[in-house]
C-alpha cells in the first residue's frame, strides 16, 4: 500500500503544510496520553518546518529524539544536532534527547539510546535522498538488516558513520511524515511511492505514512 501522497507546489509550502501538522498530531497525543514523542530526521528537509513550529508546541510535554546523527565532536557543523539546536526556540532545548554520538563504544551507546526511546513514537519525520535513503539508511549498508536493534550505528557513508533508528523502530512508530523537495529526488520519490523495495526507503511500511512533496520532487505524481 503506497503511502498518502500530498503535492504542494514549493518546498515553503511542504514547510507549512508539515509544521501545520506537527501541531495538530501533537495536540492529538498529548490529549490523550500528555506527551507527544516526536523523532527527526538531518538533511535538507527538516528546518524550515521546524523554525514554523517556534513556539506553536507547548515543548514541556514534547521529547524531541533523532532519527539519525553524525558521528562528529559536539558543536561540529555536521552534527544535526548543531542546526537543530539553532533552529529550535530556546524553550525547546530541554525537550531534545540527543543520540550519543561521541561515546567511545558507539553499539552500547546506541543500545543505550534505545532503551530511553518510547515503545511507539507518535510521529517520525523522515526525509528522502536522491540515491534512496532514509534516516541513514543507506544502500548497501549493513545496518539495513538490523532486525532485532532499534538503533544501530552505520558503516561509513559521504566521509561520516552514523547512528540511527532502524527499520523496527521506524515501523513501530504511528505515523511517519516524509518531507520530499527538489526535482533531484523526482526518482527516487517515483520508486518510493511504487514500494520499489530495492530502495532502502521503500522499506519503511506506509500504512501511516503521509509523503508531503513539491512539485519538482512529485513531477507528475498525484
Amino acid at each position: 500500500m503506497p503511502p498518502a501522497l500530498e503535492v504542494l507546489p514549493d518546498a515553503e509550502a511542504v514547510a507549512g503544510r508539515g509544521a501545520a501538522l506537527v501541531v495538530q498530531w501533537a495536540q492529538s497525543a498529548i490529549a490523550e496520553r500528555g506527551l507527544f514523542t516526536l523523532a527527526v530526521s538531518g538533511g535538507r528537509t527538516p528546518w524550515r518546518m521546524l523554525a514554523l513550529l517556534g513556539e506553536r508546541l507547548p515543548w514541556e510535554r514534547v521529547a524531541l529524539y533523532q532519527v539519525d546523527e553524525r558521528i562528529a565532536p559536539d558543536g561540529h557543523p555536521d552534527r544535526t544536532l548543531t542546526r537543530l539546536l539553532e533552529t529550535l526556540p530556546a524553550t525547546a532545548a530541554s525537550s531534545v534527547r540527543a543520540m550519543p554520538v561521541t561515546a567511545t563504544d558507539l553499539e552500547a551507546a546506541a543500545a543505550r539510546y534505545a532503551a530511553a526511546l518510547p515503545d511507539r513514537l507518535d510521529l517520525v519525520h523522515l526525509g528522502l535522498g536522491a540515491d534512496g535513503h532514509t534516516a541513514s539508511l543507506v544502500p548497501g549498508d549493513r545496518v539495513l538488516d538490523a532486525s532485532d536493534r532499534a538503533v544501530a550505528p552505520t558503516g561509513e557513508y559521504e566521509g561520516l558513520r552514523r547512528m540511527t533508528l532502524t527499520y523496527p523502530t521506524l515501523d513501530r512508530a504511528r505515523r511517519q511524515l516524509w518531507l520530499v523537495t527538489g526535482e533531484e529526488k523526482r526518482e527516487a520519490l517515483r520508486r518510493l511511492l511504487a514500494g520499489d523495495t530495492s530502495l532502502p526507503a521503500a522499506r519503511v511500511r506506509t500504512e501511516h505514512a503521509i509523503v508531503l512533496a513539491d512539485r519538482a520532487a512529485a513531477g507528475g505524481a498525484g
